[in-house]
């Protein structure tokens, strides 16, 4: 895993993405969306699980703690040039799920296209006891923050709800780069 701390790392990951699409087969009006997501544990990165024994050692290794999962959300405005990136981070608290549960979970193949290994929308494992943050950034895109960058552009996209179960709006800090950032 990288040696980059999580909060460098998604934004950089976003925003070469967002780099890496070519101007000349895009209309100057458009703009490109990317991000990133990744799990911390005692921040080190945590990618996804290849074998079901890296997932029986992540999903141990998260039980009955708490980590972060951060997202890097790049947009690219193709009129100006200029990228976007907003970051938010989630603070998740694990239950203290049995080692029964991890392996019904590895049986059915669910932690090889995750990060941490865990997806919190699993209504069989429900290995999450608290979320502080963000909600759809754990499950995989900050809406809210996406909607406050889109609006900043003068899109016309609704009022994302608040993104967390407690009603709080998510916490984004957000950067301004030109494209050669």
């Amino acid at each position: 895993m990288p040696a980059e701390p999580p909060d460098a790392y998604v934004l950089r990951l976003s925003r070469a993405k967002a780099m890496a699409l070519p101007p000349e087969r895009l209309m100057p009006e458009t703009y490109a969306l990317t991000a990133d997501t990744t799990v911390a544990l005692d921040g080190a990165i945590i990618g996804k699980p290849e074998t079901p024994d890296e997932a029986r050692a992540m999903l141990r290794a998260l039980r009955g703690r708490s980590h972060q999962v951060y997202t890097g959300v790049a947009l690219r405005d193709f009129a100006t040039g200029e990228v976007q990136t907003a970051l938010v981070v989630t603070t998740v608290h694990m239950r203290d799920y049995t080692d029964e549960e991890i392996e019904a979970y590895i049986a059915r193949g669910e932690p090889f296209d995750k990060a941490g290994g865990y997806g919190v929308q699993d209504m069989r494992f429900r290995p999450v006891q608290q979320i502080e943050g963000c909600l759809t950034n754990v499950i995989g895109l900050p809406l809210c923050a996406v909607s406050a960058m889109l609006r900043a552009k003068g899109v016309a996209v609704p009022q994302a709800p608040a993104c967390s179960p407690q009603n709080l709006p998510c916490t984004i800090d957000a950067h301004i780069a030109d494209a050669s950032g």
